[in-house]
């Protein structure tokens, strides 16, 4: 099982997106309909405690473990082949160019030894994989190859997540890799096909929000920045004297006091949206680039009332909440109102589910 396949195109099964991030598990069941279209067949999300899984750690096995079991019962799911992804913190990339033509063991060589100049671990401790990208842009005659590298301790929490909840793990993605797959399918829906638009895409997570700006399947650029939904659970507790754990359930299950909106949410809404301008300002001064065409919003914080309008007055630039299951086919056991509440925060999950079609 790789980082990186090969997409040769080939038609399989339904396949299971599996994204384990910080705060839950979120699972996509993608599948094809008769005339090759994408199915949603089901989706389905579980929370974690605080602490379980920290910077991409697995503290607690067997709670992250019991929670991914929950999450693929409540699904219903009976497709058992699942896509994880590892977080970028734990994985290493290289992109390096070889001649062209050499034949696999020869790549593998040398990349084995391009991978020992820049890994500062020994090679016995890694999960080692790579891909061919295509021809060099800059040198006749090369190809691209990209390079993923990660422990195998890493490696193995996630499989053995997986295969504790009767799973079968047969790829291991990169985060950020999975969410430009998921994007690229809004981005080709765009004017002109999203043809040279920059897209500022911020995944707003649990602790971390990260900018990715793309234009045409390229990354320009990949920023973090120590802020997240949690710090609205945070909010939610001290205001009201809640636990952590039950603040942030009564934040899902949107059973908060009368005074929320005024006390806590709107001077939140206002604080994440000037953090979200800071982020731009920092991408345009230290870019060539000064504007952006379209701001895109995705993670479960997303979807706050108010959030896209307060970002769109405070930037100016048109701002839309990201929906990765968009002009998809739903199966019968999707919920349409759930999916319109939580759609966003499952941009991952949807992208790793998607390498069934590009497998």
């Amino acid at each position: 099982m790789g980082f990186l396949d090969v997409l040769l195109g080939r038609k399989h099964p339904p396949m299971l997106g599996l994204d384990i991030s910080s705060s839950s598990v979120k699972l996509v069941e993608l599948g094809q309909g008769k005339h090759g279209e994408m199915v949603l067949e089901r989706f389905a999300m579980e929370s974690f405690e605080k602490g379980w899984i920290v910077d991409g750690q697995i503290e607690k096995f067997e709670e992250v473990a019991d929670a991914v079991r929950r999450a693929v019962t409540r699904s219903g799911t009976k497709t058992r082949e699942a896509v994880l992804a590892m977080p970028q913190s734990a994985v290493i990339t290289k992109r390096i160019m070889l001649p062209a033509g050499l034949r696999e063991e020869e790549l593998e060589i040398q990349v084995e030894a391009e991978a020992n100049q820049y890994i500062p671990f020994s090679l016995d401790e890694v999960s080692l994989d790579f891909c061919v990208v295509g021809p060099s842009p800059t040198s006749v005659g090369d190809v691209e190859v990209l390079i993923a590298a990660s422990r195998k301790d890493k490696v193995q929490d996630r499989q053995g997540l997986a295969e504790a909840a009767g799973l079968k793990p047969v790829i291991l993605d990169i985060e950020s890799h999975a969410s430009r797959m998921a994007m690229s399918r809004l981005i080709a829906a765009l004017p002109n096909q999203g043809k040279d638009a920059l897209v500022a895409l911020f995944e707003i997570g649990a602790d971390t929000t990260s900018l990715k700006v793309l234009r045409d399947d390229e990354m320009l650029y990949d920023r973090d920045q120590a802020f997240g939904g949690s710090q609205l659970t945070q909010l939610i507790s001290r205001q009201y004297g809640f636990s952590f754990e039950e603040a942030e359930q009564k934040k899902l299950n949107n059973d908060l006091p009368e005074d929320f909106n005024t006390t806590v949410l709107q001077p939140f809404v206002d604080s994440l949206s000037q953090e979200i301008g800071r982020a731009l300002q920092y991408f345009f001064t230290s870019t060539p680039h000064h504007k952006v065409h379209y701001v895109m919003l995705a993670g479960g914080t997303a979807t706050l009332p108010g959030l896209k309008e307060r970002v769109t007055a405070l930037t100016s630039f048109a701002c839309t909440v990201v929906n990765p299951f968009d002009q998809m086919v739903l199966g019968s056991a999707v919920r349409e109102a759930r999916l319109r509440r939580e759609a966003p925060a499952y941009l991952t999950a949807c992208g790793l589910a998607m390498r069934r079609f590009f497998q």
